[in-house]
């Protein structure tokens, strides 16, 4: 048994001892949890302790005034520039946990190259990358201070009235924002942390601006990736970010795409992203929490779907989809048609059976179980075709034998 504490939330993973071809494996068998899973995910990715505090000059320029957030990555800063009259600006304190002292040449090169790629970056709903610095070891970061506020502290405030945002303005919030995802990736660069924490709205410009880019997330990722290729992306939110992101670390444009869509249901709905999705066959079913028009719901819908190949290319398709009474969207990329979502569940398989299989199946193979198990519905002409086809995801054959056995007695 593990556990851990974040303040007053609390974690708890039981685990058994299983034989297998005369080994012993530690198998989780249950998960509690207590208090807010942001917290306590928070609380194991935290950094190391900052050497930073409130008037602290870093980098013989940049005077700390407070700390603005702090995640696994390190902490950022509010600072005035001393070179430039007080301005204010964004430092970002890049402290990882996780690398190892080996590593921290290459970390510093590969976070050097990375801030060299987005200062080329000049668009004016992206904050300007202005300088990186190293300083009593740990790497910085500076940027353009955004003056406004994030997405889901607009979103709070309009609950707090019982309201959320309207169809017109998330398709406008849209048409805004996708020229600036278009302008990203034309080169080569993709967000893959867009959420509702991570847009914001300017307040003298009044239009919404695409922040944090994770510059540091990507080095440690890279830096993972060549010690141990079995690791996958460790940047993305979990319900925001697609299966092919979080589960097996690949991303593509259209990844952003499919966070930018959730971002506004989030937004149309003012439900978390859990709240809008079937646990136990992890279709989206947002629309029975607000009412938008027909089209609107098909472009969301087709920028939500599950398979990378289903969603629109690029950001220029949606745009285009957006503007089109036409759900068959023709561009110079391949022509994207709407594409229908399968029946959630045949009708010879009971609720029941599924969800005793994703709950077995998770402990053989973690989290993409729920992924597998909504894949293998679509193809399972019974019961029995639908447990075997789930076994065969089992790496370990006595696993996958044992997993089929129990499942075949329900």
């Amino acid at each position: 048994m593990v556990e851990h504490r974040a303040g007053d939330a609390f974690v708890k993973i039981v685990y058994a001892k299983v034989q297998s071809n005369g080994r012993t494996e530690m198998v989780p068998l249950k998960l509690y949890v207590d208090g807010s899973l942001e917290h306590i995910t928070a609380s194991l990715f935290s950094s190391p302790e900052s050497e930073v505090t409130a008037q602290t000059l870093l980098g013989n320029r940049y005077l700390v005034q407070r700390v603005l957030g702090q995640g696994g990555f390190g902490r950022t800063y509010l600072a005035a520039d001393q070179h430039r009259f007080e301005e204010l600006c964004v430092v970002k304190e890049f402290l990882p946990h996780s690398i190892e002292d080996s590593d921290l040449q290459k970390s510093r090169e590969l976070f050097e190259r990375e801030a060299k790629l987005l200062h080329e970056i000049d668009y004016p709903q992206i904050p300007k990358f202005l300088a990186y610095f190293e300083e009593m070891g740990h790497l910085f970061l500076v940027q353009e201070y955004v003056n406004g506020r994030n997405y889901a502290s607009l979103l709070r405030e309009r609950q707090q009235h019982n309201a959320a945002f309207s169809e017109v303005e998330i398709t406008q919030w849209l048409k805004d924002l996708l020229p600036v995802l278009e302008y990203i990736h034309d080169r080569n660069i993709i967000h893959r942390d867009i959420s509702p924490d991570n847009v914001m709205l300017h307040q003298d410009q009044n239009v919404p601006m695409l922040i944090d880019f994770g510059v540091g997330k990507r080095t440690i990722e890279q830096l993972q990736r060549s010690s141990d290729s079995r690791k996958h992306s460790i940047v993305g939110k979990v319900g925001y970010a697609p299966h092919e992101q979080l589960w097996m670390g690949h991303c593509f444009p259209n990844s952003d795409l499919y966070a930018l869509a959730v971002t506004a249901i989030v937004l149309l709905t003012g439900k978390q992203p859990k709240e809008l999705m079937d646990s136990r066959t992890l279709f989206w079913h947002w629309q029975q929490f607000v009412q938008v028009s027909d089209h609107f719901a098909q472009v969301l819908n087709t920028m939500l779907s599950d398979k990378p190949n289903e969603r629109y290319s690029t950001a220029k398709e949606v745009l285009a989809a957006l503007e089109s009474s036409d759900t068959t969207i023709v561009s110079e990329a391949p022509v994207v048609t709407t594409v229908s979502r399968p029946a959630i569940v045949q009708q010879s398989i009971s609720a029941l059976l599924i969800e005793q299989c994703e709950r077995e199946l998770v402990n053989f193979i973690g989290p993409v179980a729920q992924f597998l198990v909504q894949e293998a519905l679509k193809n399972a002409a019974s019961s029995e075709t639908f447990i075997a086809a789930l076994a065969k995801q089992i790496p370990n054959p006595h696993h996958s034998i044992e997993f089929q056995r129990k499942l075949s007695r329900l």
